[in-house]
């Protein structure tokens, strides 16, 4: 299975149980296909670099998250759908870094003793 990281920016509400949820289900969503999640990383509220549009709202600030995970390319074009009609989320990309562990983990460095 490929590993892929996404980054998401979702809009920012004043409780943290909306992000959480939101978390929760797209972790759910790839574990319950067979994938595996690696990392889940939270980036905090950070101000938009520009005003953006979603869902027909515009938002200035929103939180930032990333997870890291191994999932199926069809697993991952379903959690692509499921965070397009979420209105929660305003954007999203998702980097495939790998298709095999050894593509991902770097080799130990090489010293040189003199």
């Amino acid at each position: 299975m490929p590993f892929y990281q996404m980054l998401c920016i979702t809009a920012h509400y004043p409780e943290f149980k909306h992000i959480k949820n939101l978390v929760t289900q797209c972790a759910t969503h790839v574990m319950k296909n067979g994938g595996v999640v690696r990392d889940i990383k939270s980036w905090g509220t950070l101000s938009l670099p520009q005003r953006m549009r979603r869902h027909k709202q515009y938002f200035e600030i929103g939180d930032y998250w990333t997870m890291k995970f191994d999932a199926s390319p069809r697993s991952l074009r379903q959690l692509n759908t499921l965070m397009k009609l979420d209105p929660r989320v305003i954007r999203w990309t998702t980097l495939k870094l790998g298709d095999k562990v050894e593509d991902v983990v770097r080799a130990p460095s090489k010293t040189v003793h003199r």
